[in-house]
């Protein structure tokens, strides 16, 4: 329940300086949580779980749903959140990166945790962060702290019936992980975060899969033999049931425009039709189905009060900023943060079933480390202009080195399309928006920080704030 001696004296000796002197104000709070990133991702549950015993383990207090997944992540909690809310419940929603500002990932139906909480949390967390960082476990992470204070604001504060509990990165290591949910869920597995996870599909699979529990129901949509395989070998291990799409649950697809999509659900409890979600492209049926099944399970064994009229409505209601989103209209542009190849060819395929235009302008920005041959393999057949641009990121990729890129790619596949090199993004986006006529479509896309400060400059969110 407590820290060890060692560390106590640390923090006596140490730090009483910041017992003394607490974060005033919210911008102080979220800049010392943000000023922990140079400590870096680091896999491993030592430094969470110890700042969990601190608060006598409140996490052991809360529902959660447990989320994983290359992509999809983020709209499948949005689909839950907003059916759970529709039907009654209190819900906690804890995701990561945020597009507008840092208080963002920390909801509680449907709201954004107030500041004040947030300062408060904070304060009780920072003299225990740094007695640990003053051990041989090194600062927690400015991931590892949000996460901290995501429970203690859900365990302390709001109460919320269920936590919809989206992991950082991976699984098996996540800082997310030490949590035993009541059911788990693995959204789809990609190439993402490779350099991290590992470099084949088995190995980020098996990350993935490591949300998985004993005796705790799991739900996918993964589709690659070798990852259906390990996720499916997992289960059996830990006696979990797997709900697979494709087997366990299935998706007829019925209409598809612009705004809506609308669909029929098959599963091994019953058919419920139709569904309608307002979200574009195929991957958003996907995830509303994965939704959808981990509802019907938690019905079954959670016996969780849901109304067909409310799961049809908390899906329509359902809505994720940055994805697919068409957040200007004359003439049309379109944001979706697709930074690896799986969101890419998600984005291309609705570019080619969903939208239609005389002709495509595509913006785009990436940071260093990412799959950028196979991205813009999905990407480049389907342009008719390019901007290259640089988010406002430390580990932007230069405009430069990605349009050097982008003209041997052009030449590999044979693409004719005009290319432009700008890396100041506001400069790039006045560029794109000149380019696109009434009939055209601009996409801007690309890592979510640039998606971030593209969406709040367009819609005048004075509030933005980068989005970690």
């Amino acid at each position: 329940m407590v820290i060890e001696e060692e560390g106590r004296d640390r923090m006596s000796n140490q730090h009483q300086g910041a017992l003394e002197a607490p974060l005033a104000t919210y911008e102080e709070a979220r800049d010392w949580i943000e000023g922990l990133v140079p400590f870096g991702i680091r896999p491993g549950l030592e430094r969470i779980l110890k700042l969990m015993e601190i608060f006598d383990n409140p996490q052991r207090r809360l529902k959660f749903i447990h989320v994983a997944g290359t992509n999809g992540k983020g709209s499948t909690c949005a689909y839950l959140t907003s059916v759970l809310l529709r039907s009654g419940y209190d819900v906690g929603t804890f995701t990561s990166p945020y597009i507008t500002k840092f208080t963002n990932r920390f909801q509680y139906n449907g709201m954004d945790i107030p500041e004040e909480t947030l300062l408060k949390l904070a304060n009780q967390l920072k003299p225990h962060v740094e007695a640990i960082a003053a051990t041989e476990l090194g600062s927690p992470s400015m991931f590892e702290v949000s996460t901290a204070l995501a429970v203690l604001y859900y365990a302390r504060e709001s109460y919320p019936d269920f936590v919809v509990w989206e992991t950082g990165l991976g699984g098996r290591l996540d800082v997310t992980n030490f949590v035993t949910p009541i059911v788990s869920v693995i959204t789809n597995v990609g190439h993402d975060h490779m350099d991290i996870l590992g470099n084949t599909i088995e190995e980020v699979t098996r990350e993935k899969a490591g949300i998985i529990k004993p005796g705790v129901p799991v739900i996918s949509a993964v589709t690659q033999p070798e990852a259906v395989a390990i996720v499916a070998d997992t289960a059996r291990d830990n006696n979990s049931s797997l709900y697979l799409l494709g087997e366990q649950f299935t998706e007829t697809t019925l209409e598809v425009s612009e705004r809506e999509q609308t669909f029929a659900f098959q599963g091994m409890f019953r058919a419920i039709e139709p569904l309608t979600i307002t979200l574009s492209g195929a991957h958003q049926r996907t995830n509303a189905m994965v939704a959808v099944m981990t509802l019907e399970v938690m019905r079954q064994y959670y016996a969780l009060i849901m109304d067909d009229e409310d799961l049809r409505q908390g899906l329509k209601d359902a809505a994720w900023p940055g994805r697919l989103e068409m957040v200007v209209e004359s003439p049309r542009l379109l944001l979706d943060g697709a930074h690896n190849p799986e969101g890419a060819q998600s984005l291309a395929a609705a570019l080619r079933d969903t939208y239609r235009y005389e002709r495509l302008h595509l913006m785009m920005g990436m940071l260093a480390n990412k799959n950028h041959p196979d991205t813009l393999r999905h990407i480049l057949p389907l342009v008719d202009s390019l901007v290259v641009t640089e988010p406002d990121f430390r580990k932007a990729k230069p405009a430069g080195e990605l349009a050097s890129l982008v003209e041997d790619m052009r030449e590999e596949l044979g693409c004719t399309f005009e290319l432009i090199i700008e890396p100041n993004w506001k400069k790039a986006l006045e560029r794109l928006q000149k380019l696109t006529g009434d009939a055209d479509l601009a996409v801007v896309t690309g890592t979510l920080y640039l998606i971030a400060d593209v969406r709040s400059y367009l819609l005048y969110n004075t509030e933005s704030e980068k989005g970690w």
